[in-house]
């Protein structure tokens, strides 16, 4: 009976964590891996690592979508819901914004960003799918968590001569 009692109290102690830690991962924070080097040199600056960058992925930010030009945002591919991609944003509802390699402009519809990838000639990005909807955007990146000698926040920033907002 003793041992009994004591994988029941084991067992319920799991699943309350387990339920703790899934409200948290999908209410307020979570961890992404970066992958690739669309984002380098912000994320994954040495092509010759074998380790990925680690990121905190902020999801308050979803409740209003409050985002600013130059966040880094997770969100989930247009063309691919199952695919999960890391991206800046360059443009928000009502910008003006140049696409890359051609002197044409796009007006970001309302409800949608312009997102671009840090390292141009290795980024699936808006040049590619267009503006990503707001409702496809999963969280803001805050930090870098991993690997320890890249622990730190994540610097926003825009290119500039790009956006025109009227």
């Amino acid at each position: 009976m003793g041992t009994q009692n004591i994988l029941w109290s084991y067992s319920k102690k799991i699943f309350t964590c387990g339920l703790i830690g899934l409200t948290i991962s999908d209410r307020y924070a979570s961890l992404a891996a970066v992958r690739g080097a669309s984002m380098s040199p912000t994320f994954n600056p040495s092509t010759s690592s074998l380790l990925d960058d680690y990121v905190l992925v902020e999801k308050l930010c979803l409740s209003t979508y409050k985002f600013s030009h130059g966040d880094v945002v997770v969100f989930s591919s247009p063309q691919n819901h199952k695919e999960r991609h890391i991206k800046r944003i360059i443009g928000l509802p009502g910008d003006w914004v140049g696409i890359r390699h051609s002197s044409d402009v796009f007006r970001v519809p309302q409800g949608h960003c312009w997102v671009e990838g840090d390292n141009p000639a290795s980024s699936m990005d808006s040049n590619t799918f267009g503006p990503v909807p707001l409702g496809l955007v999963q969280g803001r990146v805050t930090h870098i968590v991993w690997p320890p000698q890249r622990l730190g926040a994540v610097e926003k920033r825009v290119p500039e001569g790009r956006v025109s907002s009227l």
